[in-house]
């Protein structure tokens, strides 16, 4: 589908693309199947897709796929995929917002721990890291999950310590998936043109996470934290991150010195295995008086 069709589609049913949204559609037939490819969608698969648009990834998923549950936000994109009849018989579309829906009972939906099941999704630049942090929330039942974000947030994700754009998303997916970037795509390649690159990530549960069942949540706030105020120290980001209770800044240097650092490391600093190990030693060290 061109760019044109794309826009002449829209206009028959008094659609055009939602700024406030962050609606890009994706227009090359060949380019979604090569994305499903990439994802690792196999025959015997089921499908969560986030953000349905006009349908052009969600048709290649269902060539791949057994079923795929399509979540679509936009009630008018809804209307239309209907009346036009784009999407496969496999395919079951529901007006949901991926911000709201029930993760969990979806995947249950398709087939729980017996089946495979994966997650897929073209996010909206204003939405992409919320979407992916629910997502983690349902690894351990997921066979794994693809996205199409921002490259910005894409590098995010996979920064080293150290490096500028190290940070808490990038710990919380460090210590629970492993994360490869398969591709970027120009602008082009969406109607209308985003003003970013986009970037493309397939993502897989760790076998090996250090993180235990249940304990993201309680670490992450840890973690938010120690980067909530990067040109700080992490004693003083931590002290005054919001956590309640809030660490005593001993506890929170002596924990630094058992882990081999200088009590005044930022947090940038620390790989993700001491910033778990951090978040423990100080959830479970006294409250501050």
């Amino acid at each position: 589908m061109s760019a044109s069709q794309v826009r002449a589609l829209l206009e028959r049913h008094g659609l055009a693309p939602s700024r406030e949204l962050g609606q890009s559609f994706l227009v090359d037939p060949d380019l979604a199947r090569a994305l499903v490819r990439e994802a690792g969608v196999e025959p015997g698969d089921r499908v969560i897709e986030v953000g349905t648009g006009l349908g052009i990834l969600t048709c290649a998923l269902a060539e791949a796929c057994e079923r795929v549950v399509s979540l679509e936000v936009d009630s008018g994109l809804v209307r239309l995929l209907e009346a036009e009849a784009l999407l496969p018989a496999n395919v079951s579309l529901r007006h949901a917002d991926a911000l709201d829906a029930d993760l969990a009972a979806l995947v249950d939906e398709l087939g729980g721990p017996e089946r495979p099941v994966r997650l897929v999704a073209n996010l909206p630049y204003s939405v992409g890291s919320v979407v992916l942090r629910r997502v983690l929330d349902v690894r351990e039942s997921l066979a794994g999950w693809a996205v199409m974000l921002q490259k910005e947030v894409a590098e995010r994700i996979t920064a080293e310590p150290g490096s500028p754009g190290y940070g808490s998303l990038s710990v919380l997916h460090a210590l629970t998936c492993t994360v490869r970037r398969t591709r970027d795509l120009a602008p082009r390649c969406f109607f209308p043109p985003p003003g970013v690159t986009s970037s493309f990530l397939r993502v897989a549960p760790r076998a090996d996470a250090p993180i235990l069942p249940g304990e993201l949540a309680a670490v992450e706030r840890v973690v938010r934290a120690a980067f909530g105020q990067r040109r700080k120290t992490l004693v003083n980001a931590l002290r005054g991150g919001g956590l309640a209770p809030a660490p005593e800044p001993e506890a929170i240097r002596e924990a630094l010195e058992a882990l081999g650092h200088d009590p005044r490391v930022r947090a940038e600093r620390l790989p993700p295995a001491d910033h778990l190990a951090l978040a423990r030693r100080l959830l479970a060290a006294p409250a501050a008086r």
